[in-house]
């Protein structure tokens, strides 16, 4: 639950903005070869981005004369031409990612890497193309170590089998087990995260996973792996899977800043559009995946965008904060009774001065309420933010606790919240204020299931907070703010849903970093005022 702030605006050290990772709609740069038939390339790349809500720019490395079928040729235009490409984007525009795919030479790899540092900040993805899944070398050999020095630039590397072999000079894998080691080595010798991609074992490695199409993401920066699994799809209309998803990956990933969340709605992405690849009936050869199956009659993803309850799309939207909140150090250690008192003490002195605000938010809501029975929902919401509050301070706070000005993030968030109490309507502060509702139960559920299936110690330190979350009145007041939400978006007009939509991703990374900001030590000092 979150977030901070006083109306009256106090100065600090430190100010916390949302950052680009979390721009609703990111401003993608495609770097990357062409395809006249639009299924791979910067053809499938801009489809990809657009597709999971970027907006796509594209720089042409190479000009390609292909199709379905296979490459005819390749023209390399001059390296000054491609790097007066790069500076006209990056002089005009911020960029919050970059995904690149084909150089083709040496000298295309050198300028775009020259160029990086002028993308600062962008999540890069590196698709190296470097060898085809036919064993087809796309990139000629004595270019190979140039591109090996672009990797460690990179955030996210996403070779397939053959290439990952070439990055570390070793045989191409014969099994996921071998891949996975691969993926290990690369990310350990280049500090970049590596997706490991076992869509092609069938075909390298003589049999592979049959029905399973698995992928790993490896993190360098920890050295964690983790696999997501998936049905193989029946399909020849693979044509330009891999740009497209190192495209989509990169799009995702500039919005939510977890490659875990975002590696899970890509691949339910995919998978659709390998399911309806057939429909576009495009070409004789691999024909194409279909980027916007979500958004055409019948689809099941575009359905929910377009015609579904509000509740569905934003849950759906918010997957990756919810993975990304319940892996959080602070809501493990809570949960396990683990969390050190300091820490928990920080938090409920940041979360009663994010009452405070939010409080007033309610009561703005309730005031703006069309019916009569929203009125009080609110008004009753609003008191019991009030009742909280001085509980905390009467069993909590008043144990000998210092007081605290509000950190940063509960300052932002108060601020958010405020903003779109004095500028939005009803149906946008709803949604900006739901998340605080609906996060807090799902955390509160889950921590009391594992809590009580490990059977509910009774001197868990933190047993009051996590059955406080979990009660059926607490769910019950999520459900029926839901339900208020749902109606507010299927009365609102198209510029108020959108607006909805944005104010609620907000609101849930705010909660995320909330939940977080006990445990960055950093954080909480310089967030502590006079």
């Amino acid at each position: 639950m979150s977030i901070r702030t006083l109306v009256e605006p106090v100065e600090h050290t430190e100010t916390l903005s949302v950052p680009a990772r979390m721009r609703t709609i990111p401003r993608v740069l495609s770097i990357a070869g062409t395809d006249p038939t639009g299924g791979a390339g910067i053809q499938a790349d801009l489809k990809s981005i657009g597709a999971l809500g970027g907006y796509g720019m594209a720089v042409v490395t190479s000009l390609v004369a292909q199709n379905t079928c296979g490459v005819r040729s390749v023209h390399t235009p001059p390296s000054a031409f491609l790097v007066e490409q790069l500076r006209a984007v990056s002089d005009d525009v911020a960029i919050d990612a970059v995904k690149i795919g084909m150089l083709g030479d040496a000298e295309t790899i050198r300028c775009v890497r020259e160029w990086l540092p002028r993308a600062s900040g962008a999540v890069v993805v590196l698709d190296p193309v470097m060898v085809a899944t036919s064993g087809d070398r796309l990139l000629a050999a004595e270019a190979e170590d140039e591109l090996r020095e672009l990797v460690p630039l990179a955030d996210l590397v996403t070779p397939n089998l053959p290439e990952l072999a070439v990055l570390l000079r070793e045989p191409v894998a014969q099994s996921w087990e071998e891949a996975l080691n691969q993926g290990k080595r690369l990310a350990g010798s280049t500090g970049t995260s590596v997706l490991v991609k076992g869509g092609h074992l069938d075909a390298l490695a003589g049999g592979g996973n049959g029905s399973s199409c698995p992928d790993a993401l490896v993190d360098a920066s920890d050295g964690t792996v983790t696999v997501e699994t998936g049905a193989r799809i029946n399909t020849r209309n693979t044509h330009g899977t891999g740009c497209s998803l190192s495209a989509a990956l990169a799009t995702v990933q500039a919005r939510t800043g977890d490659w875990n969340g975002s590696l899970q709605v890509v691949k339910k992405w995919l998978r659709g559009a390998l399911e309806r690849a057939g429909e576009l009936n495009v070409g004789e050869g691999n024909g194409p995946i279909h980027h916007f199956h979500e958004f055409l009659p019948g689809a099941a993803g575009g359905a929910t965008r377009e015609k579904g309850p509000f509740s569905e799309q934003v849950w759906e939207l918010t997957a990756h904060q919810r993975a990304s909140i319940d892996s959080l150090d602070f809501v493990r250690a809570l949960g396990d009774g683990s969390l050190p008192a300091e820490q928990f003490a920080y938090y409920l002195a940041q979360d009663a001065l994010y009452l405070r605000g939010y409080s007033r938010v309610l009561s703005r809501a309730s005031s703006l309420a069309p019916t009569e029975a929203e009125q009080l929902f609110w008004a009753q919401a609003a008191l019991n933010c009030l009742e909280v509050e001085s509980e905390l301070h009467r069993t909590w706070l008043s144990k000998g606790v210092e007081p605290v000005g509000p950190g940063p993030v509960t300052k932002a968030y108060v601020d958010h919240l405020l903003a779109a109490s004095a500028h939005a309507g009803y149906a946008v502060l709803v949604a900006a204020v739901l998340p605080c509702f609906w996060l807090y139960a799902h955390v509160g559920n889950a921590l009391h299931t594992q809590w009580t299936g490990s059977g509910a110690d009774r001197d868990h330190p933190y047993a009051d907070w996590i059955q406080t979350y979990a009660d059926p009145a607490f769910a019950e007041a999520t459900a029926r703010a839901v339900a208020y939400a749902d109606a507010a978006f299927a009365g609102a007009s198209a510029t108020d849903r959108t607006a909805m939509i944005e104010a609620f991703e907000a609101s849930a990374w705010y909660e995320h970093e909330f939940f977080d900001a006990p445990m960055r030590l950093d954080l909480r000092e310089s967030a502590e005022l006079p």
